[in-house]
Formats: structure tokens, C-alpha cells, sequence
């Protein structure tokens, strides 16, 4: 199977679903990374050395959870609003096309952060179920500092409907995170890892397991 994460920043794809992806590499499923934006200019615009960082950082990343390619589309971060609807959907539409993913995780669209939501809306657009589509399944993951960070209620609110049960891949995913120092936090943050193995805790055990992941089924064709 074929599955394509799209993710605005480096570490997204491993806040949201880092255990998930270590595991349909584990089973020999092709893992595609989309990153859109580099993730730096404008947080850390006084250090242009932090874009060849991140990139090196998300290849470490794959390495370790052997996926398969990350591909970078390189938009400026945290101004995805500021763009023309067509510059996001485009780069989407693209790896959609060429890839055929039978499986798309995107960001959730309640999150507080602008980027996020700009993406999903792009997602939807790229995968629209024209006849032909190879797409069976659109998920939203959840971002840990920015899903919860909304207001909960109404359409903001994170409903998880689909769980994956990471316990077996949490210590990998804990151990990718390492690669990513300039975003991890410490403890409370929601960003240290000390926070992220109680996330994983405590979707777990909501579905009776050690470790699990949340997500949203946006559409699901059979």
C-alpha cells in the first residue's frame, strides 16, 4: 500500500503520527512525506542555516522510521495564508498525481495554527474522488501545541473516530523526536517527550492499549 503524510512543517509528520508511519513501514507499505514549507524562515529568519538543518533533521527522521521519501516543497512557513489558494494546491495536486497514494494523512482542520488549516484545505482539493482516484482513505491527524491548543467545541474539536495502536513503535518515534532539538520543549510543554509518551498513553487507553495514535476519518471509500 501507498501512503502519502502531508505535513506544513518538520515535525508535524512526527507529532501527529510518527508511531503510525513507523508502522506501515514495518509492514512494507511505501511511506511518502510531503513537507510544504521549510519551517524556518520566518521563526528563525536571522539563521538561514536552520532550512539545510531541518531538512537534515526530517532525513535523520526517515532513517529512522524507515520510511520511504521525503519530498520538500519548500513554501515559506507560517505565511501559507498569505499565498495564493493555487501555490498550496498545486505542490499537493502534484504528488497526489504522481504518487497514487491509496491513503492520505493530512492536518486536522480545527487547529490553531494558520498553516495547518490552510493545508488541509489544499488536501481536500487535491483529493477530491473524481472517477479513477487511487485514494480509498482521507485521515487528519492530530498536531500536539497546536490541535488542542483551539477551542474544543463545534467544529475546532479533535473527535478521534480511528486509533492506531503504536506500542510497539512508541520508543521509535520517542527516539526520532531527539533528531528534531530546535521544536522539542521541556516538560509540561506539549512538544517534550515526556508529554508525548502521555499522549500516546492516554489515547491508549482508549482503546485499551499501552500506546495509540488519534485520528479522523474524513472519507473512507470501500
Amino acid at each position: 500500500m501507498r501512503v502519502l503524510v502531508i505535513a506544513a512543517h518538520p515535525d508535524d509528520e512526527l507529532l501527529g503520527l510518527g508511531g503510525t508511519i513507523a508502522k506501515h513501514a514495518s509492514i512494507g507499505d511505501e511511506v511518502h512525506v510531503l513537507m510544504i514549507t521549510e519551517g524556518s524562515s520566518t521563526q528563525y529568519k536571522d539563521q538561514p542555516e536552520m532550512i539545510e538543518q531541518k531538512k537534515r533533521e526530517i532525513t535523520n527522521v526517515k532513517n529512522i522510521l524507515s520510511f520511504s521519501e521525503v519530498h520538500f516543497v519548500n513554501l515559506p512557513d507560517m505565511k501559507l495564508d498569505t499565498l495564493a489558494h493555487i501555490e498550496i494546491n498545486s505542490p499537493i495536486t502534484k504528488a497526489v498525481n504522481k504518487l497514487q497514494p491509496e491513503v492520505v494523512y493530512t492536518h486536522f482542520y480545527g487547529d490553531v495554527n494558520k498553516d495547518h488549516r490552510v493545508i488541509f484545505e489544499s488536501t481536500m482539493v487535491a483529493v477530491r474522488p473524481a472517477a479513477g482516484s487511487s485514494i480509498k482513505k482521507v485521515i487528519c491527524y492530530n498536531t500536539p501545541s497546536s490541535t488542542e491548543w483551539n477551542i474544543q467545541r463545534g467544529h475546532t474539536a479533535f473527535m478521534p473516530n480511528m486509533y492506531v495502536d503504536i506500542t510497539d513503535f512508541l520508543d521509535k518515534k520517542l527516539e526520532a523526536l531527539t533528531q528534531y532539538k530546535s521544536e522539542m520543549r521541556d516538560y509540561p510543554h506539549p512538544r517534550s517527550p515526556e508529554s508525548i509518551r502521555f499522549h500516546a498513553n492516554y489515547w491508549g487507553s482508549h482503546i485499551g492499549v499501552k500506546a495509540a495514535e488519534a485520528f479522523m476519518i474524513v472519507r473512507e471509500i470501500r
